[in-house]
């Protein structure tokens, strides 16, 4: 491999931006790919300029992506204006002609498309950006729907737009390569899944967990707490053979009550290995099991090689487990009555520290355990997440579900096999114990401010109304109110 690296721009989609970095780090240890970033890398930019070896370097790191639009090799850039822009592409296009002989080719048809972030251009504007790279050495034909090379030109123009600059943050140019595999979204999208639940995993989502969970083709994946499988359908697509368990018989076994919109029965063939067979990974599918997590069931010498995971909260589906009784009423129970065992609270803290241990036990060093965590957004600050000595976080990412909560997606991997850090858990339980109650609590307080604040913006409303000379009418309304003037 030659030790020249070649510029690229990662240009992703504007969404779970707090992912894109757990998601290309873990990339580029599946596919063995070296990356570098400029010293004034922003990851909240949609637009990365990297470093890579070379072309398949970016296919291989872009063919799993679910966060990448596109890559496309940089020719120029510039952050000091169009004059600017245009001198370093014209330096570029000079200084490699030889090695660009091939994409200059007469024979290979074109395409130029013009792209804009945070700022609108009508088509006509967009043809005279075309129009002034009239210095470009293409003498093919256009091709705007299959061309041989496409090229790229995109204008940043900020974050925000209630501020958006009088000239562009930034200008790139470049060379298609390789599209993201978004695609894969759509493919496996909840609207046309065979068997959903109520908290059907997004499908984006379930695919980053994959991805950050190292999950390749052959591997053994685990989630202790399955639902309806949308995690195992990720991983499954992946190639790796999947395992889930679940202690709701109902929704294992696909006798749940219906989640969509005027389904009364679920069909007969609704289950987690349909959706599998759906996808074409029938055959990667090993089972789903009824089994109350808190009582491991599992052999001392399994091994996964990750688990990938979303625990319940107890906001939208219960946290249960199975409850323990030493002796048996004999008036109620007799030895051949069938057992409908009951269920007590299952504890948050006591479900990640069993989770957490059980990752400890049974993942292969160097495995990866991939978990939901629910917080309220005013514990961010707070050192609250999980840990356990056997495992290293390795990637803790945000996403916001309202203005006072989020979940945050972990990602551990284990660094040790030693069993006297087996009971290595660490976590305050203060502030994650009751959960559930202070999440309510913070929903009705909310609710509170939010109705105060209505009453103060109709009062403005009101002060407002009257300054522009409106009076309010016996129907309530607003109106304004004509002057009359007596005529002699």
């Amino acid at each position: 491999m030659s030790g020249v690296m070649k510029k690229y721009v990662l240009w992703f989609a504007q969404e779970h931006v707090d992912f894109r970095q757990a998601e290309i780090a873990a990339l580029m240890r599946i596919c063995n790919i070296r990356m570098n970033t400029s010293a004034n890398h922003n990851p909240e930019r949609p637009f990365w300029v990297v470093e890579m070896a070379d072309d398949d370097a970016a296919r291989k790191l872009a063919s799993r992506s679910m966060s990448l639009r596109c890559i496309f090799e940089l020719w120029a850039h510039s952050n000091q204006g169009l004059a600017n822009f245009h001198n370093a592409l014209r330096e570029h296009i000079e200084a490699h002609r030889k090695s660009l002989a091939s994409v200059f080719d007469p024979n290979n048809s074109f395409k130029i498309t013009v792209e804009t972030y945070n700022k609108h251009f009508s088509q006509k504007e967009k043809v005279a950006k075309i129009e002034t790279m009239q210095y470009l050495p293409v003498e093919g034909p256009v091709n705007l729907k299959t061309p041989d090379v496409h090229y790229w030109y995109i204008e940043f123009w900020g974050l925000d737009p209630m501020n958006v600059p009088e000239q562009p943050l930034d200008i790139l140019f470049g060379r298609w390569i390789a599209d993201g595999k978004r695609d894969m979204i759509n493919e496996i999208s909840l609207k046309h899944r065979k068997f959903i639940g109520n908290t059907s995993m997004d499908p984006q989502l379930s695919l980053l967990m994959a991805n950050q969970a190292l999950v390749q083709s052959g591997d053994l994946v685990l989630d202790p707490f399955a639902g309806s499988g949308s995690l195992l359908v990720a991983a499954a697509k992946f190639g790796a053979y999947v395992i889930g368990a679940d202690i709701d018989y109902m929704i294992v076994h696909g006798k749940s009550k219906p989640t969509r919109v005027n389904q009364k029965v679920r069909e007969q063939d609704e289950s987690i290995h349909a959706n599998l067979q759906q996808y074409g990974c029938g055959g990667l599918f090993v089972d789903v099991l009824v089994a109350d997590f808190s009582r491991s069931i599992w052999a001392g010498n399994m091994v996964f090689d990750s688990i990938i995971t979303d625990p319940p909260y107890g906001i939208r589906e219960a946290t249960e487990r199975i409850e323990f009784k030493t002796q048996r009423k004999t008036t109620v129970m007799t030895e051949d009555a069938v057992h409908y065992p009951s269920t007590s609270p299952y504890q948050l803290c006591q479900m990640y520290k069993d989770l957490l241990q059980f990752s400890a036990r049974y993942l292969k060093l160097g495995g990866r355990l991939v978990c939901w965590f629910p917080m309220l957004r005013k514990d961010l600050d707070s050192d609250v997440v999980p840990r356990h000595k056997c495992l290293q976080l390795v990637a803790n990412s945000e996403q916001p579900l309202s203005g006072y909560s989020s979940r945050r997606l972990l990602t551990y991997e284990k660094v040790s096999d030693s069993e006297a850090d087996l009971d290595g858990f660490e976590m305050p339980d203060t502030v994650v114990e009751n959960f559930r109650q202070r999440y309510f609590t913070q929903l009705a307080e909310d609710n509170g401010t939010r109705k105060e604040r209505r009453l103060a913006l109709r009062e403005v409303g009101r002060k407002e109304a009257k300054k522009r000379g409106k009076q309010q009418q016996p129907d309530g309304k607003w109106r304004y109110v004509e002057e009359r003037t007596d005529e002699s």
